[in-house]
């Protein structure tokens, strides 16, 4: 009986686990991460994207003073399960903050107000995941703003969805008392 030869097993790779400090570590290379599950993910952006969450910053911010601060896309937000989201514009209430005051490092728990901007590239799941982890580390409300229908979904800590299209008038209230934009002035053309 002739001698086979076996083929060794392949190895499966471990992948690398992402921490925070790697992710704090990033150059800026003009991308956006969040660390999510061990693993670094790129979120979706682009110059009109940015634009959009840029205008949303100067109209919210007017809004938040003396009690809130608003936060760029820039900002990491920890949450319950260990992943670092950061929401296109985000509202935190300075009592929520060490000393009423941003820390130096990431946030710990959600904004109170956490916006996002989506791209046509996301997948549903992963927003919807996103918005239940918002909600489980401390979020009250959820904005999604959808550009290319130009529609908002406000979403509430029930995850109550209240559609609103471009003659909607998006309130505040209660998170941002006196705040009402038509959803249509919310995105650049």
């Amino acid at each position: 009986m002739p001698a086979t030869a076996t083929k060794p097993k392949p190895q499966t790779r471990r992948k690398r686990r992402w921490t925070e400090a790697d992710l704090l570590s990033l150059p800026d290379d003009g991308r956006k991460y969040e660390l999510v599950n061990g693993r670094l993910v790129e979120v979706p952006t682009g110059t009109r994207h940015g634009e959009i969450s840029a205008e949303l910053v100067v109209k919210v911010h007017p809004f938040t003073k003396p009690w809130a601060i608003v936060y760029d896309s820039s900002t990491g937000f920890r949450t319950v399960r260990g992943n670092i989201r950061s929401p296109d514009v985000s509202v935190m209430r300075k009592e929520r903050l060490p000393d009423g005051k941003s820390p130096v490092g990431f946030a710990e728990g959600t904004p109170d107000l956490a916006i996002e901007v989506i791209s046509p590239s996301e997948k549903s799941s992963d927003i919807m995941e996103k918005i239940s982890e918002y909600f489980e580390s401390g979020s009250q409300e959820v904005w999604l703003l959808f550009p290319e229908r130009k529609q908002v979904h406000r979403y509430k800590a029930n995850l109550e969805v209240e559609v609103l299209n471009e003659n909607d008038i998006l309130k505040g209230e209660p998170i941002l008392p006196g705040f009402e934009v038509r959803v249509g002035d919310l995105f650049v053309e």
